[in-house]
């Protein structure tokens, strides 16, 4: 983790040096570019070997068989076609070649291997390209104990319908994943949907001719066993078994579906056929002829072994992407389900007519106003604090602002405010300056872009009726809610923010105190020692601090503030960034307390683990929610992705509509909640997985000014004019150090 000296001063914009590029693209977008690119091309690498993609399950009717040589339907079950004649060829008596197609199946393979090993036979597997590609090891042993190997397509294709192109492709990518998987070309070819010579047709007899072309033997059968339709072990061997000791091709399958049965048939049709005086060969064998199989070498096996180890790795990586989507997604579940009640809870504890914190609080109250260039905002937050129902005084605690801030503030002469002013140091400065000079046991702290109502201080206060309460966190409302991106961060606020804090209440784990509107125990933050200048969520940092040393921080959800969200997608990334980066630096800073006992370790056995796995770690995983539900629409299940997806997206709504019931807020803005759950979680995908570059390779992490409008007000009330002269001095400056 980054060294809690991380807040770096803003630099002036440098010339890029001549002769180098000006632009360099951002590694917030670069890595997750190219994580993201990474994903999808292993997605499409296993939807490919998958059959998933590319596939064509099309199988032609039977034609006519007009243009089929006689000899060729006449004849024998292998076909050569090599020198443009074609001619066939017939296994001679008392010998069996047994052939299995479709695999290699990582199930029903080994079985097949392993009885033809006890009965000390050999055959010849007609293997896929996507099965030897997903399982080369079990194409290394076929080849490791003497069977033969043919080409069966790489995606088992009608080829039919197939243009010589494609049909050369799937040869191409069948001896490829052969020679991968265990080092091999083979001259052996048997079509998907093929059975006997005489079943050749008009449409079957031009790939056979193409095939020979390209210097295959066409590998038929005269056998079936029809295994395929599982009928039972003994229909299997009856239909297996040659007649009148005639020479045999005989089709099985070792893949599928359910083999069992040929596995069992196995052990009845080997022993039968040896007695009859049966041996069972490799095709090349029993032909008299020389070996399919011929050494693959040089940059061709590279290549093979290549794409072989990147189905590997897509197989593995996405298989564990999956497992943990799910994981995670059940984990979501159950934080919302949990949510939900807990937040009933809440509410219905603090909504009793009988509930009460303690004894009233009325005694006064320092409120903290941190103020850094906030020239455009500060005097309307400065009059709602003035129309404030509680007792208060007002500190502005001018943080060296170039744009006449203080100025401002003094010239409204309002009672119970004071201004101090200092040096620009950073806001953790200047609210511990602020306490220094606040008259009372409960300091109010507030951000200067952010307006009370009347009623939100006496609200926020009256939780330390509690001697136990040391902190009380506010309900921060979106002001600038009217466009698409205000909107989004008002479903945010109301459901991300306000309903967790109603279920961190209950858990008692509550791990942050927001700026817009908190409250202290005076005593309780000298204990901890103020407010850290360790990392760049002091809010943060200090809530853990208070937790660790015993205090109770509770949730007073009628202590309404409004505050000014960015208005930009760059302003809210700059918020975003320090927020979750600030975040990690608070949980590595208070790891110890996983281990520790008492209160500190109550913390964190619960809140480090639900801040870290929600906050930090799930939504890595975000963009993996839209990457499969983009691979789902294309490539299938289409229904049940969508299905999913809609689940999910009920769920949080019902979520949203009970923390919009709870925070009686407006609906309509919920419409915008799909939109949000696509392209806003993206925005925070790229802001917490640079926050993790960051903390990973000690970068530096500048502070950022937000610009202001000044144009967020209280409900029911207004308050006060903003001054004509709005202009906020820029935080380009590299002597200031800015607030977000």
């Amino acid at each position: 983790m980054n060294s809690p000296a991380t807040r770096g001063r803003n630099g002036g914009s440098r010339r890029a040096p001549r002769g180098r590029s000006r632009y360099r693209l951002p590694m917030r977008y670069l890595l997750p570019t190219t994580f993201l690119v990474a994903l999808l091309a292993m997605l499409m690498l296993r939807g490919y070997v998958h059959g998933e993609i590319l596939a064509d399950h099309r199988v032609s009717d039977a034609d006519s068989r007009t243009r089929v040589p006689k000899d060729v339907r006449d004849g024998g079950p292998v076909i050569d076609a090599r020198s443009g004649d074609a001619k066939t060829l017939r296994v001679p008596d008392r010998r069996a070649v047994l052939t299995f197609d479709d695999g290699p199946d990582p199930v029903w393979t080994p079985k097949v291997l392993d009885k033809l090993k006890e009965y000390d036979a050999h055959g010849v597997f007609f293997v896929t390209g996507n099965m030897a590609a997903r399982y080369p090891g079990l194409v290394e042993r076929m080849v490791a104990e003497g069977h033969e190997i043919g080409l069966h397509t790489f995606n088992h294709p009608d080829l039919s319908y197939q243009s010589t192109e494609r049909i050369d492709w799937e040869l191409s990518q069948n001896q490829l994943a052969l020679a991968g998987a265990a080092g091999i070309r083979t001259s052996l070819f048997r079509p998907p949907y093929s059975s006997f010579s005489y079943a050749m047709d008009n449409t079957s007899w031009p790939v056979t001719q193409y095939i020979g072309s390209r210097g295959y033997l066409t590998v038929v059968n005269d056998t079936d066993s029809e295994d395929w339709k599982r009928p039972g072990v003994r229909a299997i061997v009856e239909r297996a078994t040659p007649k009148d000791g005639k020479g045999a091709i005989i089709l099985m399958h070792d893949s599928g579906g359910d083999r069992s049965q040929t596995v069992a048939a196995l052990d009845t049709l080997l022993p039968d056929l040896k007695e009859r005086g049966y041996t069972f060969t490799r095709l090349t064998t029993a032909l008299d002829a020389p070996s399919a199989h011929t050494p693959v070498t040089g940059f061709a096996l590279w290549k093979g072994k290549a794409f072989v180890g990147a189905v590997a790795v897509s197989e593995r990586i996405t298989g564990v992407l999956v497992v943990g989507l799910a994981v995670i997604g059940v984990l979501v579940l159950a934080r919302f389900g949990l949510m939900l009640l807990l937040s009933f809870l809440h509410a219905r504890k603090v909504r009793r007519g009988n509930f009460s914190w303690g004894p009233p609080v009325t005694r006064p109250v320092s409120v903290l106003v941190p103020a850094y260039n906030e020239r455009a905002c500060i005097e309307a937050t400065v009059r709602s604090l003035a129309a404030s129902q509680h007792r208060i005084e007002i500190i502005v605690i001018d943080d060296g602002s170039t744009d006449g801030t203080a100025d401002l503030v003094e010239a409204m002469r309002l009672p119970r405010v004071r201004v101090v002013r200092q040096r620009n140091a950073g806001k953790p400065a200047a609210l511990n300056n602020g306490i220094r000079h606040a008259r009372y046991d409960i300091v109010v702290m507030m951000d200067g872009d952010t307006v009370f109502e009347p009623s939100t201080v006496r609200e926020l206060v009256q939780p330390f009726g509690d001697p136990r309460v040391g902190a009380v966190a506010g309900n921060a409302k979106v002001g600038n809610r009217d466009s698409l991106i205000g909107a989004w961060q008002h479903i945010e606020y109301v459901m991300g923010f306000n309903l967790d804090r109603r279920m961190y209440d209950v858990l008692g784990c509550m791990p942050t105190i927001p700026g817009a509107v908190g409250a202290f125990r005076r005593e309780a933050l000298d204990r901890v020692g103020g407010m850290s200048e360790d990392t760049l969520a002091e809010d943060t940092d200090v809530t853990m601090a208070l937790h660790r040393d015993g205090w109770r921080v509770v949730y007073a959800e009628n202590a309404r503030a409004w505050t000014e969200a960015p208005e930009s997608v760059q302003q809210l990334w700059s918020q975003r960034y320090r927020w979750s980066y600030g975040t990690m630096q608070a949980i590595w800073k208070h790891r110890r307390a996983v281990i520790e006992r008492g209160p500190s370790g109550r913390f964190g056995r619960v809140g480090l683990p639900f801040v870290s796995l929600f906050m930090v770690f799930a939504p890595l995983l975000a963009p993996l929610i839209d990457v499969f539900l983009l691979y789902g629409l294309v490539f299938g299940p289409t229904g049940k992705t969508v299905a999913a997806w809609f689940g999910v997206l009920v769920v949080q709504a019902v979520c949203a509509a009970y923390a919009f019931r709870l925070d009686k807020e407006r609906m309509t803005h919920l419409i915008s909640l799909p939109l949000q759950q696509i392209l806003y979680r993206q925005l925070m995908y790229v802001v917490l997985l640079q926050s993790w570059i960051t903390a990973l390779t000690g970068g530096r992490l500048r502070w950022q000014k937000l610009r202001r409008t000044g144009a967020v007000e209280a409900p029911g009330g207004s308050s006060g004019r903003r001054p004509a002269d709005t202009g906020a001095v820029s935080a380009g400056s590299p002597d200031r150090r800015p607030y977000v």
